[in-house]
């Protein structure tokens, strides 16, 4: 039992150790997503949520609703205001099934294309040259230690 409290301390002591440097470069990431989204906003008022979900439909075709916020890590609610106003704005149609009218079928419409054709990337300029400057090994590394950073976050929706 005196063990188990030795080595929790241990761990709590560590842990702090890189509790501020983590913050730091979280809170840096979130500085960096909030000014690209600001400029996606100056395009088109789409938000990046909104640019997300109209590039996942143009690249999987007509989706439930259900199978979108899956793709997209969003909860049913927050994606269904998203939706309203990509709706509102003639982005994207709903369709009901012919088979099953309990299905709705979300689709990409012609503005929605036509949008996307012009619209900038979900990651920022810079941030995509540096990227892409790295070796594969470390794009790779970088893009599975964001992943597991966000799964340790859980869910913040």
């Amino acid at each position: 039992m005196a063990e188990e409290t030795v080595s929790n301390e241990i761990n709590s002591a560590e842990l702090e150790a890189f509790e501020m440097p983590l913050f730091q470069a979280m809170r840096r990431l979130q500085q960096d997503a909030e000014v690209h989204a600001k400029r996606l906003a100056r395009y088109g008022g789409l938000s990046p949520v909104q640019l997300m979900i109209l590039q996942v439909l143009a690249s999987d075709g007509q989706m439930t609703a259900s199978a979108l916020s899956r793709r997209v890590s969003l909860t049913a609610a927050t994606l269904s205001g998203q939706l309203d106003r990509l709706e509102e704005r003639g982005l994207l149609q709903r369709q009901r099934d012919d088979q099953d009218r309990r299905r709705q079928w979300l689709l990409l419409s012609d503005s929605g294309r036509e949008l996307l054709q012009e619209a900038p990337a979900l990651l920022a300029p810079e941030f995509r040259a540096r990227f892409a400057a790295l070796p594969q090994w470390e794009r790779h590394a970088l893009t599975a230690a964001l992943l597991r950073a966000a799964e340790l976050c859980g869910d913040m929706e």
